[in-house]
């Protein structure tokens, strides 16, 4: 009977039941949930598990196989990695909000039919916001009104593009074959229901909220936050859309957007951020080379930047915890006095960029060696220059100017040691993984004949990272951020389109004055000409005699009848 019980269910009924319990059982809970639900997605058999009948469709509310149980495996862990760096600090709030976010994104995972995945896809958007907002501050509350229209935005096109597909398919059912297959390119819910998926991935131009809202939220509820959203997009583009090519060249595009906004930003928090969109790009670019080396690579990148971005944004949390400070203009110098954030920053900042014998070296590049086997030598080229840009703006720029550079004379110990056992948690986890690759490549939907570990590829990454470390530093005067602000294309609805607003506001009370006063004017015509022949002195008003008024009736049936026979 276990396989009847969904694998979301647990986190959601945790979620609703931690703001119920004292401070003690909530630590229980928080720990002890995350692990249950892993347990749980190891023991559900692969195939439709649980089924519901919904307007004449069968909906396939869990469908388990390999791809949906790597991702949920390492939600389960940033659950428990997130909950413990939490523990001591969050709101019960935000830790309900957290994994009731968490639950609904591996409701996501195991939907295997659109209605159900559109149902936990909306679930998840209110479970981040709540996140958000969790932060209570004026800031997190106007981010997180942006960032929920954004991502309702986004259900509205995946409603729509639903629709269509259950208009031409006559099916709820969700993969194997991709959704441009089945519909063809020609289809308008082929477009809508990508454009769905692309909103939260973070794609450009629409990528700005993801940098908007997520530093706004707190130090743990931003680790929270880096780990579903985009990855849930990237899953179901892995479902939905594995080989169509346009994804190459979106994922090419959020990669090099991310790294320049990443080098021009001064706020810690927002590097990483943008960060965030550059790695989800290298994946959605292995989703359109669509070979099961690219998929893998997608697949297994997902898995391991999940891990090293929340150990960078821990570390960075960690800063902002102790210090109360996010820009590097004001930071510097915390090794001193906080070496264990250090160590742990430094590691996800080598795992980001793929160092020998960390996890990312281990998976970002098969999504490259996708790109040799199919002759892409222009994709091949770009992803080896955006993994320089990488290891400048996270590998580098990150750590350097949050731990070293100048003194900025602050001496703040390490953080509490929850937050510091979650981090070495996760550092420990991203060495782990890239030593022993196989214990990932073994959980990959399609079989590896990958070996990571060869003279050249290792040659080839270490010349790789230091010419760009040396470049770093040759360039450091023009990598030192000033207090500036950075233009994104959210202008155009933050400030261009406000202005607009008020503009038409004040034009349109214009129109709107003159538009009354020519009712006005009109209106008083109309009564003037009804007071003239109704009114109390009007025409038909007057007082007329007997005999007159019946000449006049009787004139007037005359002409009637003469009408009438005539």
């Amino acid at each position: 009977m276990i396989e009847l019980v969904p694998p979301w269910l647990i986190l959601i009924v945790g979620a609703l039941a931690l703001p119920l319990v004292s401070s003690r059982w909530r630590s229980v809970l928080v720990l002890a949930l995350p692990l249950a639900t892993l347990w749980l997605v190891w023991q559900i058999p692969d195939g439709t598990n649980l089924t519901a009948p919904f307007l004449g469709y069968e909906l396939e509310i869990v469908k388990a196989d390999k791809l949906a149980r790597l991702f949920a495996t390492v939600f389960c862990l940033m659950a428990l990695a997130g909950g413990m760096f939490a523990l001591r600090q969050a709101k019960p709030l935000e830790l309900s909000a957290a994994f009731f976010y968490a639950g609904s994104a591996i409701g996501v995972l195991f939907a295997g039919d659109m209605i159900t995945l559109f149902v936990f896809w909306e679930l998840m958007a209110l479970g981040s916001t709540l996140v958000i907002w969790s932060a209570d501050s004026e800031r997190a509350r106007k981010a997180g009104f942006r960032y929920i229209l954004m991502h309702l935005l986004g259900g509205v096109l995946l409603m729509l593009g639903i629709i269509d597909y259950i208009a031409v398919t006559d099916t709820v059912s969700f993969g194997p074959a991709p959704i441009h297959e089945l519909l063809g390119t020609s289809r308008p819910g082929t477009w809508l229901i990508l454009a769905g998926f692309l909103v939260n991935a973070g794609a450009a131009p629409l990528s700005a909220w993801l940098p908007d809202a997520y530093p706004e939220a707190s130090p743990s509820g931003m680790v929270v936050l880096s780990a579903f959203t985009t990855k849930t997009a990237v899953f179901v583009l892995l479902r939905g859309y594995p080989g169509f090519d346009i994804l190459i060249w979106i994922g090419l595009v959020m990669v090099f957007y991310g790294i320049i906004y990443a080098l021009l930003e001064n706020d810690m928090r927002r590097i990483l951020a943008y960060s965030i969109i550059n790695q989800v790009g290298f994946m959605v670019t292995g989703i359109g080379i669509g070979t099961e080396m690219a998929l893998n690579g997608t697949s297994s990148h997902a898995f391991t930047h999940i891990i090293y971005k929340a150990l960078l944004l821990m570390s960075a949390g960690s800063v902002l915890y102790m210090t109360g400070k996010r820009k590097c203009t004001d930071l510097g110098g915390l090794y001193r006095s906080m070496p264990i954030t250090t160590v742990c920053g430094i590691i996800g900042a080598l795992a980001i960029s793929s160092f020998p014998l960390t996890s990312g070296f281990i998976s970002k590049s098969m999504v490259s060696q996708g790109a040799i086997d199919q002759n892409l030598a222009v994709v091949w080229f770009l992803l080896a220059a955006a993994s320089a840009g990488v290891f400048l703006h996270a590998g580098i720029k990150f750590p350097w100017f949050v731990f070293f550079q100048k003194d900025s004379g602050l001496r703040p110990s390490d953080p509490p040691w929850n937050m510091r056992i979650a981090m070495i948690f996760m550092a420990f986890l991203c060495i782990f993984i890239g030593v022993w690759p196989t214990l990932l490549y073994e959980l990959l939907p399609f079989p590896v004949a990958y070996k990571p570990y060869t003279g050249v590829h290792v040659l080839e990454m270490t010349q790789l990272l230091l010419f760009s470390g040396l470049a770093f530093f040759v360039l450091l005067p023009l990598m030192k951020r000033t207090l500036t602000i950075s233009l994104e294309v959210d202008w155009f609805w933050r400030r261009l389109g406000s202005a607009l607003a008020r503009r038409f506001a004040l034009h349109g009370g214009k129109a709107q004055r003159q538009i009354v006063n020519q009712v006005q004017t009109r209106l008083s015509q109309l009564r003037h000409i009804v007071f003239r022949f109704h009114g109390p002195k009007g025409l038909l008003a007057r007082t007329w005699e007997t005999g007159t008024a019946t000449f006049t009736i009787i004139t007037l049936l005359a002409v009637y009848l003469i009408a009438y026979y005539i």
